[in-house]
């Protein structure tokens, strides 16, 4: 009788015990630093790589998640792990990975200016986020919930998606999966398409741009994006 009434209650506990276990998997957050060390992707308008802008963004976001009680962990800091694929296979065991970038154009609007005594190119032509998923993802659906719920929380915040990833043109051209929240198809994008998790890529600004290079750099405004992705990853995880 004993016997009986402890598998009665092994199997009452068993549905809780999976939930459990699948929640503290899903609110896993694997944060990706775009870019390493030798190719620290878009140079800035003052001539800053992109890799130290996502350093800076990418510890930024995991303290907010943290705060908002998501796990998390961090890939590619230390800027050495160049092959992307390692990136996707280190995030397998967390529920979702997000990769921050920051954002430049076509090299056709491109202009110079002088700063620092330096010639370098600039373009105030564009500004705003970007967000991108990948169709061949085997998490597509959750993706790009998980996208829509950061653009979203961005816009929210006060920030504007920029929209011209999608333009018809050569090196664009990537159609919207979200329109009003700044989401994008970018099918063969290999760190989301490897992915073993739902993945989204997140360009923060556009650091080309003179006025949004000051303003992604600023403490202030890195902490206002940083809780807003947070926010929408609480929303979707």
């Amino acid at each position: 009788m004993r016997l009986i009434v402890y598998n009665r209650a092994v199997r009452a506990l068993f549905p809780l015990l999976l939930c459990a276990a699948a929640c503290a998997h899903a609110a896993t957050v694997a944060i990706d630093v775009g870019h390493f060390i030798e190719e620290p992707g878009a140079t800035s308008a003052r001539g800053r790589p992109e890799l130290d802008f996502n350093r800076d963004l990418a510890v930024e976001i995991e303290s907010a998640a943290r705060r908002d009680g998501l796990r998390t962990m961090l890939i590619g800091y230390d800027g050495f792990m160049s092959q992307l694929a390692r990136r996707t296979a280190a995030a397998a065991g967390a529920g979702f990975l997000l990769s921050v970038h920051h954002d430049s154009v076509q090299p056709q609007f491109l202009e110079t200016w002088e700063y620092d005594r330096v010639e370098r190119p600039f373009s105030d032509r564009y500004s705003g986020f970007s967000l991108f998923v990948s169709r061949k993802n085997r998490s597509l659906r959750r993706s790009l919930a998980c996208a829509s719920a950061i653009g979203a929380a961005l816009r929210g915040a006060g920030f504007s998606p920029s929209l011209y990833h999608a333009d018809p043109i050569p090196g664009e051209n990537k159609p919207f999966a979200d329109r009003r929240n700044g989401v994008h198809y970018y099918d063969n994008l290999i760190v989301l398409k490897t992915a073993r998790t739902p993945a989204v890529l997140l360009e923060a600004g556009v650091i080309v741009n003179r006025d949004e290079e000051l303003k992604v750099q600023s403490e202030e405004v890195r902490r206002r994006i940083a809780a807003a992705v947070a926010d929408g990853l609480q929303r979707c995880l």
